[in-house]
Parts: structure tokens; C-alpha cells; sequence
């Protein structure tokens, strides 16, 4: 699920609520990522049959981790693995991506859902301030999150799949210091126009978008907070 390049080995996320889902018939699940950053580091959250049963951040490095085991092996597990954090435009360091997956069980097919919806926003899309106190005030990726955010609550309403293409602090014209790059249209027409750096150029990100292979139904735009705030 979201936006990536059409190289799928091994399988980027570059978006909030990117994700991988499985239907999976076994005891335990496996997924082999690969972590990096420079300073925001990746966090995710695993659904089993839609309910939240993990989050953890994830540290640099590639290794293995276990989504779930011992469970009844004759009965099939929706799974879901969502990136929770969005993508850093200022951290080129920043980088999620899967591998591989291990399981004792068998794969089974996932059912298109009738719908498909596109989120484009800022900070409220991206899922800022989801997670923590109310007196939290730190940017920080722990923060961040994919799950209870509107983006999905709403796509869960309707039985739609979604993407979401959301910058904190970024508007239509003007991020909310009133610069004028922090345009999320500038970069729409991308697959993740508004990533730096050699690493994610290699990746696909600057590439174009393939709008034909994914058309959602609706469009829903929450952006411009921060354009008000930079007038």
C-alpha cells in the first residue's frame, strides 16, 4: 500500500501509511527490514484482523523481526505492517524497506477493495501529534501515526484502500515559515517528490508517478493550515 517505485525487492515505504499486507495461515511471521536514518528514526505498527497489536521503532540496520508466533496455525491472519512516520524531507538518510517475509504457513490472495481514496495534507494527515501526552510538544517520529488517523479510519469506514501524500508543516503555496518549497503540489507528480539526496533519487523516489496503475475515486485535500499561518 502508497506510493513506491515499481521495484518491489526489495519494497520501499516512503509514505505515512504505507504498508504491507498479508493473509497468512500459519504460527509465526517474520519480515526481514532494512533501517536507515540520520536523525528520524522509522517507527511501525503491526494489525492482526484490523486490531492494533504492536508498534515499535525500528533502529538502523537490516534484521528480522517477528511480527507474531504461536498462534493457531490453522487459521488465517489478515496482517497489516504500516510505517507510522512520514516521509523526512530534511533527514535524506531516512529510509524503510522489506526484504523479505518467513512464515511456517501458506500465503493466501488479499481482495481488492471496492474503493480506492487519496489523502493529501500536512501535519494533521500525516498523523502528528497522534501518539504521547497531551503536553507533549517534541517533533519527534514517536509521535507520529498511520493507525488511528483520520486517513485510515475514514478509508476503514467506507471498505477503501488509500494513500496518503502529506508533509508536516508543508501547504499549497507556502510551508508555514513561509517557504515557498515547501509546496506540496511542486512535487505531487512524483512517486516522493519531496525526499533529498542521492539515496533516494537511486530509489525512485524523484521518479515519475504512474497514475494509471492506481486511480482512486476520491481525492480529499487538507492543505492550506499552514499557508494561513504563514500569511
Amino acid at each position: 500500500h502508497g506510493r513506491t517505485s515499481k521495484n518491489l525487492s526489495p519494497l520501499t515505504l516512503f509514505w505515512t501509511g504505507s504498508a504491507i499486507e498479508l493473509n497468512i495461515k500459519g504460527s509465526e511471521l517474520w519480515i526481514d527490514v532494512e533501517v536507515s536514518y540520520d536523525t528520524y528514526e522509522s517507527w511501525i505498527s503491526v494489525l492482526i484482523n484490523s486490531a492494533m497489536t504492536s508498534r515499535q521503532m525500528l533502529t538502523s540496520g537490516r534484521y528480522w523481526v517477528c511480527i507474531f508466533r504461536g498462534m493457531n496455525e490453522n487459521t488465517v491472519k489478515n496482517v497489516r505492517i504500516i510505517k507510522d512516520v512520514q516521509a523526512m524531507n530534511e533527514d535524506p538518510g531516512n529510509c524503510l524497506q522489506i526484504h523479505n517475509v518467513k512464515f511456517d504457513g501458506e500465503s493466501l490472495p488479499i481482495e481488492d477493495k471496492p474503493y480506492k481514496i487519496e489523502f493529501i495534507g500536512d501535519s494533521i494527515t500525516s498523523g502528528e501529534g497522534i501518539f504521547g501526552a497531551r503536553q507533549e510538544d517534541d517533533w519527534i517520529p514517536m509521535w507520529f501515526g498511520a493507525v488511528n488517523n483520520y486517513a485510515k479510519m475514514t478509508a476503514d469506514s467506507l471498505n477503501a484502500d488509500y494513500r496518503v501524500v502529506s508533509e508536516s508543516g508543508w501547504g499549497v503555496l507556502t510551508g508555514w515559515d513561509n517557504n515557498p518549497n515547501n509546496s506540496i503540489p511542486k512535487y505531487y507528480e512524483k512517486i516522493c517528490g519531496i525526499l533529498t539526496g542521492e539515496k533516494n533519487k537511486a530509489l525512485g523516489a524523484l521518479d515519475e508517478n504512474d497514475f494509471i496503475s492506481w486511480q482512486p475515486d476520491v481525492i480529499v485535500v487538507n492543505l492550506a493550515t499552514n499557508d494561513a499561518s504563514a500569511f
